[in-house]
């Protein structure tokens, strides 16, 4: 699934786990695999942007949010990451740039990397609000789901 080339098995079913998370397969389907979503689409009404050349900023007010793409980044943060990471637009393989900026912060890279799956969910919880104990009050989807999202990508758990 992800978009940027030479990712361990391991990173890359990670990536592919939190958009299984973030988006869900069914959403996953009727899009660019969740990299053209926007925060509340569903499979029956699904908000897709057209152009990759900017985060689309659109804020959803039933959902007080204007998250976007595959992993779905806040727009607020977009101009951070652009600029730290000189990223020249929000095509799929610089989505994927920022998801593993983001798992870097957490300080998860070596536990995804190491198929330590839990650990690596725990210190990302933070970032990605449908991981378990992330507290956002909003919907957390189970270990045990995200496990089989990470196996059935090509994860291995150590």
């Amino acid at each position: 699934m992800p978009r940027l080339p030479g990712l361990s098995k391991n990173l890359s079913a990670f990536l592919t786990t939190i958009t299984v998370s973030e988006i869900g397969r069914p959403l996953m389907a009727v899009s660019d695999e969740g990299y053209n979503v926007i925060v509340g689409s569903t499979v029956e009404r699904p908000y897709l942007f057209k152009s990759y050349a900017t985060h689309p900023m659109r804020y959803n007010p039933a959902v007080k949010s204007d998250a976007a793409g595959a992993y779905q980044f806040m727009g607020r943060y977009w101009f951070y990451y652009k600029r730290a990471l000189a990223l020249t637009s929000f095509e799929p393989y610089e989505q994927d740039r920022i998801a593993i900026c983001l798992i870097r912060e957490c300080k998860a890279k070596e536990a995804v990397e190491a198929g330590d799956f839990g650990q690596a969910i725990h210190l990302c919880r933070s970032r990605w609000a449908s991981l378990p104990g992330a507290g956002y009050g909003q919907h957390e989807n189970t270990l045990d789901f995200l496990a089989k999202a990470y196996t059935d990508a090509g994860g291995v758990v150590a």
